[in-house]
């Protein structure tokens, strides 16, 4: 079985170190050369963690016990711990580098260049290469991100509606405070405070576009008294808008895999943990010649994540319910923890 991967980011690498665990003749095709960093959160819950350690990688960070709530100034907050196992956090370049690691020690051959044209019929795929060439595989994984081109190239990039939200994030250069991921609530944006090493923690800013970081970090107050003295550490890296839509997970022996299928925001924290089980899911309906099963067993995995953050956000864009939303959580904290749990 010959599998391409197009997309070397953490999905891209995870499906094909695992494609390969599992016999396959994998090829990942990835423009960029060495360890890519990108603007996402890096509290890996215990789900992803998990997965990563099935195909044999364990990335060095901070682990976390639970996720803290707090509104902008920090007079109200709420704590739910992690039930099943700590998660951690991990800077993307770590994650990355580990991932590049183990691909390597496994035999996943790398192609630097871009996927321009898939054309496929019943047998096989053949992908178009920027500077030329060609390569041709038995099944294609499309893991290359919200702005996938293979989800375009075969016709499943659909118009998306609904709230637009951009991301942005900086680190900092200071030991962390807590030994949980932190969540701060403001107005319209959340703040994400993941400690991911012993003098670094990186803060994710979520929500409408303008503005630079410093701007909009001054929404939240509590938070400029933990970092605003603090040197940053590295360049302010941005993503989004964040919704992404396909018409369906695959079309022939092309699947999508991760935020290439299409996601809906960064609220929940769960994007890499999806996209280590969506990967799962790829890799063995290719590995069984099933490919019709992955559509089925994509919506399985997806739906809950889908469901949920779908819904928490639509609430949490109006004033009242947003507002109101730590103040309940405080005073029904058991439902609360279990809540983050289900969804970690």
């Amino acid at each position: 079985m010959k599998l391409v991967v197009v997309g070397g980011g953490p999905v891209g690498l995870y499906s094909a170190i695992a494609a390969q665990l599992a016999g396959m003749d994998v090829t990942v095709v990835e423009q960029r050369e060495g360890v890519v960093d990108k603007a996402c959160g890096e509290g890996l819950m215990p789900a992803a963690l998990g997965a990563l350690h099935e195909i044999g990688v364990d990335p060095v960070g901070v682990e976390f016990g639970g996720i803290r709530y707090l509104d902008a100034r920090g007079r109200r907050q709420v704590r739910a711990p992690l039930a099943s196992a700590p998660g951690r956090g991990v800077r993307r370049t770590v994650l990355m580098a580990a991932l590049q690691a183990r691909a390597g020690t496994v035999g996943v051959n790398v192609i630097h260049d871009r996927c321009i044209a898939i054309d496929q019929d019943a047998i096989r795929v053949r992908l178009s290469l920027a500077d030329g060439g060609e390569t041709y595989a038995d099944v294609v994984l499309g893991c290359d991100g919200l702005t996938s081109g293979v989800r375009r190239a075969v016709g499943l990039d659909r118009a998306t509606t609904g709230p637009v939200r951009y991301g942005l994030r900086q680190h900092f250069a200071v030991q962390p405070w807590s030994d949980d991921v932190e969540v701060y609530w403001a107005k319209r944006a959340e703040a994400y405070v993941t400690p991911v090493a012993d003098e670094l923690v990186g803060v994710a800013l979520l929500g409408e576009r303008g503005g630079t970081f410093s701007d909009r970090l001054a929404d939240f107050p509590a938070l400029v008294a933990r970092v605003g003295g603090a040197q940053p550490a590295g360049a302010t890296l941005g993503a989004g808008p964040l919704r992404r839509r396909a018409a369906h997970p695959s079309r022939g022996r092309v699947l999508l895999v991760g935020d290439a299928a299409g996601y809906v925001d960064a609220l929940t924290g769960e994007g890499l943990a999806i996209g280590f089980l969506g990967a799962r899911a790829a890799v063995a309906a290719a590995a069984t010649g099933s490919l019709d099963r992955y559509p089925a067993d994509w919506s399985r995995i997806t739906r809950r994540f889908r469901w949920s953050t779908e819904a928490l956000l639509q609430v949490t864009q109006r004033p009242g319910p947003r507002s109101a939303l730590l103040p309940l959580a405080q005073r029904m904290p058991t439902v609360f923890a279990r809540a983050v749990n289900t969804l970690t």
